[in-house]
């Protein structure tokens, strides 16, 4: 039996004996690229914090402490040695284990972490709860540098500084989020990397004078002063951290050591690790972003399983087109270039290009900066992302009616990654901003359409909002607000972007049982021209729309108030939606079934609503 076997909680990691440690290490790596390369998932980031992983468990009772993740997709070799590598071939799955960490899922998990930043701050949180409620635990909270550039981060680690809670921030520090880090702070850790054989000496000299508080004090505040006029600033002790590191993040017996001492000092500590992103996988180490979130791939050679291209890529390659036109155009990223589909443009217009961190609120404050002044700039943000700069949107762009493009990635559901990741409120809280046009491409024709009358065509805020993955066979039509794509009398169905798909599916089987369906396409999502879909509706006198996206703000629900107030009198009508916008992850083809989203199930509700006695 392998090492890795025998491991099912923190305390069976706890009974190993030192000399195990590195080789159920070197068999989590094995097992991670061999199971991680049938389900797709993050490796490159999850490969790098193996040692670090199970040093933690060997000082923490994750089913007792709070070990809080930041940002969770580096949580799988946590849910190995937590009972869960069994069902591992069922990662991001339907039904299956989720790739980041869940409550719902496992005791051992602690909080749900899929956005970047908010770590220190939760953990502050659960330590003020400990220490007000009288309970007795500990926590741990883990921040990889990259989220380190949020200024949640910042907020986080100033507060809990001067909080003087006991709280261990571990920093994965591997100069990387999904792509190379940028920005002030990673030039400064990059200054830290320095001497980890300091933390030896540390540790020895306050364990010698432990029992001689008067000599310890007074050497303490020799070298404070000291320090403090002769070496360069470290911002962890400055706010108030006893500051420890760097630390070797590969080292899992030196680990276990530090962070054991950084617990028992029983205050804010922050221990500073190095870690290389992809380790021990050769292909993962030299190019780590490629393999920070890869689908299935080759687990000997690495290479990756081919797609055709995608919304983002076609994203990226219109954007370059417009650009080596119009010297006004720039594009903006908060961490995501390759994600976003802009490394094509990083690379062709350097000086027209900023990658601002994981800080998506400083992006669209930097694009409303820049439209003040007469630039065309373009934020290309994943939409579950764009929900973080909501302020900046109304407070920073909106009230001045700049002209500022979201380029909305990722809308609608996402898949695998789940309820974190999916795209399904933007539609609602981007209508709220006033003035902003929202378009809804359903293929690239239209994406390239549509990203030209956002530029040319609108003065204030636009956002295009496009789903994750490639078109559908729908041809181009983004003339008007709405468009009546296929005629009927007996319902009116009506959606937007590549939903229009399982619309027209859905007409099509209708049309086999003899119903005529009409099918409505609304290509600007905000709008108050409802007179196409009204005039549809005192033809049909029956509606059913189906969105992609949350109930609440759904253009249905619009339509609906809308008919009440013109007076269009409905004998059936069903929106169809996402809910509450709370989805699991799986497929989207299997999530759309769940929701009665796809082309047989939109069919068989129109049947069932035509089929009632009318209202």
């Amino acid at each position: 039996m392998s090492i890795l076997e025998r491991i099912h909680s923190s305390e069976d990691v706890k009974q190993l004996k030192a000399e195990q440690l590195q080789p159920l290490c070197d068999e989590i790596r094995r097992f991670l690229i061999d199971s991680v390369s049938k389900t797709g998932g993050h490796l490159a980031s999850n490969l790098g914090a193996v040692e670090l992983t199970v040093a933690l468990h060997r000082v923490y009772n994750t089913k007792h402490d709070r070990l809080i993740f930041d940002v969770g997709h580096q949580c799988y070799t946590h849910k190995i040695l937590t009972g869960r590598w069994e069902k591992f071939s069922t990662l991001r799955q339907y039904g299956g284990l989720s790739g980041f960490p869940k409550p719902y899922e496992s005791a051992d998990d602690a909080f749900i972490a899929g956005h970047a930043s908010n770590s220190v701050s939760v953990a502050l949180g659960m330590a003020k709860a400990r220490t007000m409620l009288h309970k007795d635990y500990d926590i741990v909270a883990l921040i990889g540098d990259g989220a380190l550039t949020g200024g949640l981060a910042s907020e986080g680690l100033a507060t809990a500084a001067a909080s003087g809670e006991p709280m261990v921030i571990i920093l994965n520090d591997n100069n990387m989020s999904i792509d190379p880090n940028v920005g002030g702070t990673a030039s400064l850790l990059q200054k830290m990397r320095i001497k980890p054989s300091y933390i030896h000496f540390k540790r020895l000299y306050r364990s010698a004078l432990k029992n001689a508080p008067a000599i310890y004090q007074f050497n303490h505040t020799v070298k404070e002063w000291v320090k403090d006029r002769m070496l360069p600033d470290n911002m962890f002790s400055e706010m108030g951290f006893e500051y420890i590191g760097p630390v070797d993040g590969h080292n899992v017996e030196q680990l276990e050591s530090v962070i054991r001492w950084a617990r028992d000092l029983r205050e804010p500590v922050l221990v500073h690790v190095l870690t290389q992103k992809g380790k021990g996988c050769s292909y993962a180490e030299k190019q780590p972003e490629r393999y920070h979130g890869v689908g299935r791939f080759n687990p000997v050679t690495g290479e990756l399983a081919s797609s055709a291209p995608g919304f983002s890529e076609m994203f990226g390659k219109y954007l370059c087109e417009f650009a080596a036109r119009d010297s006004r155009i720039t594009a903006i990223t908060a961490a995501m270039t390759c994600g976003a589909g802009l490394d094509a443009f990083a690379e062709r217009f350097p000086s027209r290009f900023l990658d601002v961190g994981i800080a998506e609120g400083n992006a669209a404050a930097i694009a409303g900066g820049m439209a003040k002044e007469g630039a065309l700039p373009v934020f290309a943000v994943y939409s579950s992302f764009l929900q973080r700069s909501f302020d900046m949107l109304i407070h920073d762009i909106a009230l001045q009616n700049l002209h500022v493009v979201l380029a909305v990635d990722r809308a609608g559901l996402v898949g695998n990654d789940g309820e974190t990741h999916h795209g399904i409120f933007d539609v609602g809280f981007l209508s709220e901003v006033p003035g902003m046009t929202i378009f809804c491409p359903s293929n690239y024709g239209e994406l390239h359409s549509m990203m030209e009358k956002a530029f040319y065509e609108i003065s204030g805020p636009v956002a295009i909002r496009y789903p994750r993955g490639c078109e559908g066979a729908f041809q181009s039509v983004t003339e008007g607000d709405a468009v009546c794509i296929r005629e009927g009398k007996d319902i009116t169905l009506l959606g937007y972007g590549t939903m229009i798909n399982e619309l027209l599916s859905a007409a099509d089987m209708l049309a086999d049982a003899g119903i005529s369906a009409e099918v409505i396409k609304i290509n600007k999502i905000r709008s108050d021209d409802f007179e196409l879909t009204m005039a549809s509706l005192r033809k049909t006198k029956n509606f059913l729309s189906a969105e992609e996206v949350c109930s609440v703000g759904c253009i249905g629900r619009r339509v609906l108030a809308r008919a009440g107030q013109t007076g269009v009198r409905l004998q059936a009508a069903r929106v169809v939606t996402l809910k509450e916008g709370i989805v699991v992850h799986g497929s989207r083809e299997q999530l759309l079934r769940d929701y009665g989203l796809d082309a047989q199930s939109l069919a068989a509700t129109a049947k069932t609503l035509l089929e009632k006695d009318p209202v």
